[in-house]
């Protein structure tokens, strides 16, 4: 039986700060017990959700991506999390899937929150990002990429085993959030998480967190609103096979093709 151990970091953000957002986050990684194979930060944690890439977009060669690789290395965890990146004579809002070895993986955020301009001021990406750790399939996404299902969907059963969402989701719309959630596990059968920032911005964005675990039946086996907070859990690779094989729904479905 394979497991995992995650820790989600709940968490304020600074306005457009880099690297007040970098120390801040660094205490609190300190604070996660050895034994964390992943940490998952929220969207764009290194300046809340932002639409000034040309004064704060980082190249990956910048120095939150040395900083996320030496916090792995030290902490012996994979590290993940979005914040804006320069590459191309493009910004992307790119969540960064990095490893204690120094070696990274990339995913662009496909679906690009226009009714706040997003799709201004970031290229889109066009390809997701399945990576793997100790026989998981893990597929991790970006904010707004929750309402779209089949970006989302299965293409066969084993594809993936954990849909993973990081976020600056809006308490305001905080319902969609959490019910968007649960959907994506139940149609799925996979595990589902949501990291959500709390606090303000400056743009009169209110943020309630509701960060989430919900298994491959739709149950919900964490969800924090309101506070910061790190939560650390242990989930099992083995309840995901169980489910698919006792509910084998997946081989009922539709065909797609994604152009």
């Amino acid at each position: 039986m394979s497991t995992l151990t995650f820790s989600i970091i709940q968490t304020n953000l600074v306005w457009e700060s880099p690297e007040e957002n970098r120390s801040v986050l660094e205490s609190k990684i300190e604070s996660i017990p050895s034994g964390t194979e992943i940490i998952i930060l929220p969207e764009m944690f290194t300046t809340a959700f932002s639409m000034n890439p040309t004064l704060h977009a980082e190249t990956m060669e910048g120095e939150t991506l040395q900083w996320m690789s030496r916090i792995s290395q030290q902490k012996k965890s994979i590290i993940v999390g979005s914040l804006m990146i320069s590459e191309h004579e493009q910004c992307f809002n790119r969540l960064i899937w990095m490893q204690p070895n120094g070696v990274y993986y990339t995913y662009d955020k496909r679906h690009l929150f226009s009714i706040a301009g997003e799709d201004e001021h970031y290229a889109a990406g066009n390809k997701r990002l399945i990576t793997q750790v100790k026989g998981w399939k893990i597929c991790p996404q970006i904010c707004y990429d929750l309402r779209f299902p089949v970006w989302n969907r299965l293409s066969h059963a084993d594809e993936y085993d954990l849909l993973l969402f990081v976020a600056n989701w809006p308490s305001k719309r905080s319902l969609a959030w959490k019910t968007l959630l649960q959907a994506r596990a139940i149609e799925n059968q996979c595990y589902v998480i949501g990291v959500n920032r709390v606090g303000s911005d400056e743009q009169g964005n209110e943020y309630s967190g509701d960060s989430s675990i919900i298994d491959p039946l739709g149950d919900i086996l964490y969800s924090k609103s309101d506070i910061e907070e790190i939560f650390t859990t242990t989930l099992s690779l083995d309840y995901v096979s169980k489910t698919r094989n006792k509910l084998p729904f997946s081989k009922d479905k539709d065909d797609f093709l994604i152009l």
